[in-house]
């Protein structure tokens, strides 16, 4: 019994497309799919980063990990990321939105520019990747999206006017395709990181003040670290969680139980 379980966990013949992958979560998960038996495609904006990334994965776990450069505010270019999944592999079975951004300031600071370039990132990337798996995945009648999105969609912080609606709606993204995807056979569901030591979060870990500040609103006592977001990024992604959609799993240190 406990074999078959731990089996469920498994990803084997599954290929899974990752953005932001070069770095934080997303190599973090990218690495975990592989090391459970997927082959994995690499997306960020860097071709350089990503490429070195996926041969490396691929170096350890001996799957096969080929890096795709793409922009997710660039429709086009998330269309030909996709497509270059296909040729390459066949199928597309795992999606994870990762890729983001975030500024931290007041709203009269924030220029419009700042601002479509967070939610463009952030919601719109999400959008775009969802809608280029959308055919592939409804094809065979099987998909698993995970979107990454924070803590800051259920809960907030002032300072953080674009990343907390961006986030808001990429949590509301995940609960409505859900409801469309279900008779397809795609489990779509949201995974909301709390506060972990990543380069996106350095202006706040390099601040002893603000470091402590966070730390101390952390019921387990710490920040995170990345590679524990990856047992959640897995189970979402496996057979594990056949029966679970539309969900937000919070992986935050218990923030939000506060």
């Amino acid at each position: 019994m406990m074999s078959a379980v731990l089996d469920a966990f498994r990803l084997d013949g599954r290929v899974a497309f990752v953005t932001g992958a070069s770095r934080g979560f997303g190599r973090v998960i990218a690495q975990t799919y592989a090391r459970a038996g997927a082959d994995v495609v690499l997306c960020s904006r860097s071709a350089a980063d990503i490429g070195a990334a996926a041969e490396e994965i691929a170096g350890e776990t001996g799957r096969r990990c080929i890096g795709v450069p793409a922009d997710v505010t660039d429709p086009a270019a998330v269309d030909r990321a996709v497509g270059t999944v296909l040729e390459t592999f066949g199928r597309l079975d795992i999606l994870v939105n990762n890729a983001g951004v975030n500024m931290r300031r007041s709203i009269e600071e924030f220029s419009d520019e700042e601002w479509r370039r967070v939610v463009g990132t952030n919601l719109d990337g999400t959008f775009h990747c969802c809608r280029a798996a959308a055919r592939p995945m409804k094809e065979r009648r099987y998909g698993r999206v995970v979107n990454v999105s924070s803590m800051m969609a259920a809960v907030s912080l002032a300072g953080r006017v674009p990343y907390t609606a961006a986030k808001a709606g990429v949590s509301a993204l995940t609960r409505t395709l859900a409801l469309e995807w279900a008779p397809h056979g795609i489990n779509v569901n949201a995974l909301c990181p709390g506060p972990f030591l990543t380069e996106m979060n350095q202006p706040l870990t390099q601040n002893p003040e603000m470091f402590e500040f966070f730390r101390s609103r952390i019921p387990l006592g710490r920040w995170g670290n990345p590679p524990e977001i990856a047992g959640a990024a897995l189970f979402l992604a496996s057979e594990a969680a056949s029966f679970v959609t539309g969900s937000s799993l919070y992986v935050d240190g218990g923030w939000t139980a506060q």
